[in-house]
């Protein structure tokens, strides 16, 4: 008998039986493929470090900007793939080691789930049957990939986030479908490498629910930098290797690459677990279709003893969110008061300039109806960032209170924001206000004294 199973070992399941062990809990963790999930195996991680090589080579070509001078600086696709490999076998190994140091026993099985009793929840996995006290769903989400006419027959052309890491050869064209957050850093890294990248989106902006002027600001960068933009275009067609959509006036285009990356979105994983059996509710799109577990702000499900954290909710798929549902439902599994809060929580885009927020957007503030202002400063009034960011453009946005400028919201075009954008989610999370931030003493020189600098020019 454990005291808690958990189904999912990603940043939702591994962190959740981490804090489990480390309490004295039972635990048994149920991940058929790798530990660590998409985000260490598929998305987080080995995106960063390609975009992090692409970064560096950068800096070798533009040395001379900062008086330093790299002769014919060229780079090998097949070894940055290789050190990405490296860096995720790394931290695989290190969260086997985490399980391990806390007595957690991982079956490297598929689990499904066979039914509730009076003893507690049976799992099967791998011919065996495990019985827990209670259970906490992790199962994540997948690349969802619409029926768009074509694109079954067009083959290996067509990637997701999960064949682009593993293609061995770089493409000499792409052609992205979607320009959201996946969708821009796969585009970023192939043009730091100089290939012609073409982004496809549906929307009148790239970078979806982000902050408006500074998705704006990002696309015109990258614009400048060769990327082409088709906004308000809608996908109609693939051919082989061609993109056929529709412009905003009805125009049928098409948009050649020998790569076609497909990444409109994530859908959770709900089938396959027998969830069924235990007859959890799901939350339901406007077409009445399931989208994800339904759960309380203690990440309790309709059905006694039974959690669900993460991407399964269908609600916000990022891995730093899904790390701290686990959490929230292993302290309250524990007899802790603990909820789960989502005014604070942070959004990255790893691109080169950085893109962060947290809280309320303008556009957000705007439609909810609440009074508020807006503060903002240009990054350059940070000295850290002009003496490392040559020629570099940013932005610090803040959104706060009319009445009690209290913090709403803070948004971020600059490198290295995706580090400073805690502060941010501090902020709100306590419920400051712009006089209290004032008083915040930041480490001089720091890019993040930029937000110092702007929260002073409140009135």
């Amino acid at each position: 008998m454990f005291d808690v199973a958990i189904i999912g070992g990603g940043p939702g399941g591994y962190v959740a039986a981490e804090r489990a062990g480390a309490a004295g809990l039972k635990v048994v963790l149920f991940e058929k493929k790798s530990l660590g999930g998409v985000c260490l195996n598929e998305g987080c991680i080995p995106t960063k470090t390609l975009l992090y090589s692409a970064k560096v080579y950068n800096y070798a070509v533009q040395g001379d900007h900062y008086g330093v001078y790299v002769q014919n600086p060229e780079y090998k696709y097949s070894e940055i793939v290789e050190r990405k490999d490296k860096v995720v076998k790394k931290l695989v190994a290190g969260v086997k080691a985490k399980m391990k140091a806390h007595k957690v026993q991982v079956v490297a099985e598929h689990a499904e789930i066979q039914g509730r009793s009076a003893e507690g929840i049976t799992i099967n996995a791998g011919g065996e049957s495990y019985v827990a006290r209670n259970l906490l769903i992790c199962t994540g989400s997948e690349a969802f990939v619409p029926p768009i006419p074509g694109l079954k027959e067009a083959g290996d052309v067509i990637v997701t986030n999960r064949e682009i890491l593993s293609l061995k050869e770089q493409p000499k064209e792409l052609v992205v479908i979607g320009g959201g957050v996946i969708g821009m850093e796969f585009a970023a890294f192939y043009n730091s490498l100089g290939i012609k990248v073409t982004v496809v989106e549906m929307l009148p902006k790239i970078l979806g629910p982000m902050d408006d002027e500074i998705s704006a600001m990002l696309q015109k960068i990258y614009a400048k930098r060769g990327i082409e933009f088709c906004l308000r275009c809608k996908v109609t067609g693939i051919e082989g290797n061609t993109v056929v959509y529709e412009d905003p006036d009805g125009k049928v285009c098409r948009v050649s690459g020998d790569k076609i990356l497909v990444s409109v979105g994530r859908r959770a994983q709900l089938d396959g677990f027998g969830l069924e059996k235990l007859g959890v509710a799901y939350v339901e799109n406007k077409a009445g279709k399931p989208v994800g577990i339904k759960v309380d702000e203690k990440m309790r499900t309709n059905i006694p003893n039974v959690y669900a954290a993460g991407d399964v909710t269908g609600f916000s798929m990022l891995a730093h969110t899904a790390s701290r549902e686990g959490e929230v439902a292993i302290n309250n599994i524990l007899g802790k008061k603990d909820r789960m809060r989502y005014d604070a929580i942070p959004g990255v885009v790893y691109t080169n300039p950085e893109v962060a927020g947290v809280g309320i957007t303008e556009e957000q503030a705007k439609a909810s109806g609440k009074e508020y202002e807006v503060i903002k400063l240009p990054m350059v009034y940070s000295g850290r960032f002009v003496a490392e960011n040559e020629g570099g453009d940013g932005l610090c946005k803040l959104i706060v209170g009319k009445k009690y400028h209290e913090v709403l919201g803070v948004h971020m075009l600059g490198n290295p924001c995706s580090e400073i954008i805690a502060a941010g989610c501090i902020a709100i999370e306590t419920e400051m206000t712009a006089e209290q931030l004032q008083e915040v003493v930041f480490p001089h020189p720091t890019v993040a004294e930029i937000i110092k600098e702007t929260v002073f020019t409140v009135k």
